[in-house]
């Protein structure tokens, strides 16, 4: 028997289904241009997600620098204070950015008594100020109005980024005022190529550089930032963003991440041209040979508890750059902790609030009084 042929498709049919497709097609680009001019629309408007809710009251002023006393939370506050201070190239606020994930709210809710520096926004008339100005002047200006304020003789002083690295500078400066020290993220040892910020600074011409600013623009910084990992940085995070358009919690934490990337201070002229010449091109402070004012930094001063946290995947402070740091102080009680994260992961990743703020908080209690 002759086999059974189908029978052809009709012209209709296939009308019908192109048809369809273009449909189809028009109903998705209509869906992709709805969510393009709602991300854009977000993104052009003021960026009002709140930032640093945690209350706090400003306790000590001078110049452009503020410290905040945060108020406790707990009826048990555990002794000494905790003084925290950022790097002058990004706002302090990190550390209080999301209401719901703020590292200043996990110390404060385990009993911990936290101050803050927050090192403002530098003028052109500031251009001259140093690093001496910094560490030895308003930084120790600072550790001496919260050991004022608190009744105590020592204090448990955290930094984080450049602020870790001048913290460490500071307590081998004045080890006497230095109960307990922590570094997060912080760079120390300058020599590796494992990271594009290190590779980079060998090549700057720091002296012509702050004779042309004056002051180091705030945007020359952010955008070498971002040109470090472009593809992530610039693309792929507007690609989540509009994929994530109809969330509200996705949108307003991409919001405040935003709000604090672009609110990036100037930097001072001078301190800028010595940190970048003295730190990252001369490799000074790992030498034992950095000089703030006429005293030479001696890491080996530095023989209190010691606590060092960095981040297996940063791209701005590379673990090379923090790793040994503890292997050069004179600290018998030395802590090394590293999480599998980012730079900016260690305050706002998942993991900040499950394993980073327990380990900071936990290490400081059981050091406190």
């Amino acid at each position: 028997m002759p086999k059974t042929q189908e029978a052809p498709k009709s012209h209709g049919d296939k009308g019908a289904t192109q048809t369809e497709t273009k449909i189809n097609f028009t109903k998705e680009m209509d869906f992709l241009q709805k969510k393009f001019l709602k991300g854009m629309e977000i993104l052009t408007s003021p960026m009002d997600a709140p930032t640093a809710t945690t209350p706090s009251e400003l306790v000590y002023q001078e110049d452009r620098m503020k410290v905040f006393h945060y108020i406790p939370t707990q009826k048990k506050v555990h002794t000494p204070p905790l003084l925290l201070t950022y790097a002058l190239v990004n706002r302090q606020y990190m550390l209080d950015l999301n209401p719901g994930r703020s590292v200043i709210q996990y110390l404060l809710n385990q009993g911990i008594d936290v101050y803050l520096i927050d090192w403002g926004y530098p003028a052109p008339m500031d251009k001259f100020i140093t690093l001496e100005d910094y560490i030895e002047g308003y930084l120790n200006n600072a550790v001496d109005k919260v050991l004022e304020l608190s009744g105590e003789s020592k204090l448990t002083l955290g930094g984080i980024c450049q602020g870790g690295t001048f913290s460490g500078i500071y307590a081998s400066l004045h080890p006497d005022k230095i109960k307990n020290l922590i570094t997060i993220v912080a760079p120390f040892d300058f020599d590796t190529d494992t990271g594009l910020l290190n590779v980079w600074s060998k090549g700057l011409d720091v002296e012509k550089m702050a004779q042309s600013f004056g002051n180091i623009p705030g945007d020359f910084m952010n955008n070498g930032f971002l040109l470090m990992n472009p593809f992530r940085l610039v693309m792929d995070k507007y690609i989540g963003f509009m994929v994530n358009i109809d969330n509200k919690d996705f949108v307003d934490n991409f919001i405040r991440m935003e709000k604090w990337i672009f609110d990036s201070p100037d930097q001072v002229g001078t301190a800028w041209k010595q940190f970048i010449g003295d730190c990252y091109q001369k490799n000074l402070l790992i030498k034992g040979e950095l000089k703030i004012g006429a005293k030479t930094v001696n890491l080996k001063n530095i023989t209190m508890p010691v606590l060092n946290i960095f981040a297996e995947y940063d791209h701005l402070v590379p673990p090379a750059c923090s790793r040994e740091f503890t292997k050069h102080t004179g600290s018998k009680d030395t802590e090394i902790a590293s999480f599998p994260t980012g730079h900016i992961g260690i305050f706002v990743s998942s993991k900040s609030q499950k394993e980073i703020c327990p380990r900071m908080s936990e290490w400081i209690i059981k050091r406190s009084k």
